[in-house]
């Protein structure tokens, strides 16, 4: 190999290390954006509790709300706890193995197990955003939330981030796995 095409190579793998580092920027960032969600969330909790046990008054529309505010946190939440890896997994096993079993173990969970379920998901989730965008959909309830397409919208949004996350990770795995513990860190 000479010595202009090794560089050449060092200089893709630095831009392959900054994009996988970009990317997971991005997803990190929204994370964060999207957890100050949580403070609408008990915003919209508290007036719907006290208006209902307080003036005896229920607003569908609040309830609808808090349902969809629960649902954006857990769906973009999902690719920012695997990026940052600080998602839910059998830590009692886990703790048994050597760095590279783990990462063995979770490399192989994300393509077989992740990766599919992303493809399916934003699949479907464009068919089921399109068409609830065509149609204009709104709550069932009269009083309920309007722009249901809006908020639909985030479901192939969620599962593209996750399906970036889980790729980004395996990269970081693997660079891991041949590196020694290099790739591990991941910007958060």
């Amino acid at each position: 190999m000479s010595h202009q095409s090794f560089r050449q190579t060092g200089q893709g793998r630095g831009m392959f290390f900054r994009t996988i580092a970009v990317l997971e920027k991005i997803i990190i960032h929204t994370g964060k954006m999207v957890s100050w969600l949580n403070l609408l969330l008990m915003l919209v909790i508290l007036i719907q509790v006290v208006s209902r046990y307080v003036f005896s008054f229920s607003w569908v529309a609040l309830e609808e709300l808090q349902w969809h505010l629960y649902s954006i946190g857990i769906m973009i939440g999902l690719s920012y706890a695997l990026t940052t890896d600080t998602h839910v997994r059998l830590d009692l096993l886990q703790s048994r193995f050597k760095k590279s079993t783990k990462a063995w173990i979770d490399i192989l969970g994300l393509i077989i197990l992740v990766l599919p379920w992303c493809y399916i998901g934003f699949s479907h989730g464009v068919d089921y955003v399109q068409a609830s965008w065509r149609v204009q959909e709104t709550s069932a309830s009269p009083s309920g939330l309007g722009a249901y397409y809006i908020i639909k919208s985030v479901i192939p949004l969620s599962f593209l981030l996750l399906f970036i996350a889980s790729v980004t990770r395996i990269f970081r795995l693997a660079i891991c796995l041949t590196n020694g513990n290099k790739g591990e860190s991941n910007g958060s």
